[in-house]
């Protein structure tokens, strides 16, 4: 069986974490505990033979893939499509800040920021259709091989939801992301996707947990070859 296994990966904490600011499209720096994130998380991934690392073009994204490609000598590819979402004129206010100043915005983007944007800014269907195209992309370009790819809190979240056929309204209650998070996700072909491993920051520590094996048969016929003589489903 040929997987594409793509390690889709949040970049680590940045200077405005802490602070709770909306900063989609505002091009910041990673925070120096966000770049010992990212190192553990390189450690974690440096034995494994990568084909591949993309990365959203912002500073935050370069660096963090910058530093996952160094132990397998690798380039890091831009890509626009794996951008975060724009908040448009929240972009650098605090939550609360945005709360007080805009009630109404944040009461309709709560309720379904699928398909509402603020003012200037994107909707999770907007991102989806930009970054979407742009992961599979990179899965055909890379049939059967390992892939680095780094983006955003949002947009890992509606890549997920969208995979995974998740409702995209709730993206943001169901699914979260940690700065340097590592998501496993495995596609047989360009159309169909397994999630191996969701959110992982073990690798905070100084002993992460191993990387699970590509799954055989198990969950549905489609997978494997086996499935279909075990009887299983």
């Amino acid at each position: 069986m040929s997987i594409t296994r793509i390690f889709l990966i949040r970049h680590g904490a940045t200077v405005l974490t802490a602070e709770d600011r909306f900063a989609g499209s505002t091009d910041v720096e990673l925070s120096d505990e966000g770049r010992t994130q990212v190192r553990r998380l390189a450690e974690r991934l440096s034995l494994i033979p990568v084909d591949a690392v993309y990365a959203s073009p912002l500073g935050r994204t370069m660096e963090t893939a910058s530093i996952l490609a160094a132990p397998h000598g690798s380039k890091v590819v831009a890509r626009d499509g794996l951008k975060e979402i724009s908040h448009g004129h929240w972009e650098q206010l605090t939550r609360r800040e945005v709360e007080q100043a805009y009630p109404e915005e944040v009461t309709a983007w709560d309720r379904d920021p699928f398909t509402y944007a603020p003012p200037g800014g994107e909707t999770g269907l907007e991102v989806t259709a930009r970054a979407l195209p742009a992961l599979l992309d990179i899965v055909k370009n890379h049939q059967g091989k390992p892939v680095i790819v780094v983006s955003h809190k949002a947009t890992i979240r509606l890549l997920l939801s969208s995979l995974l056929g998740f409702d995209p309204r709730r993206y943001r209650d169901n699914l979260d992301q940690d700065p340097a998070a590592l998501n496993i996700v495995d596609f047989k072909d360009p159309v169909r996707a397994r999630l191996m491993l969701f959110n992982d920051s073990s690798h905070y520590s100084e002993s992460g947990l191993a990387i699970p094996d590509i799954a055989g048969a198990c969950l549905s016929k489609w997978w494997s070859t086996e499935t279909a003589e075990s009887g299983a489903q």
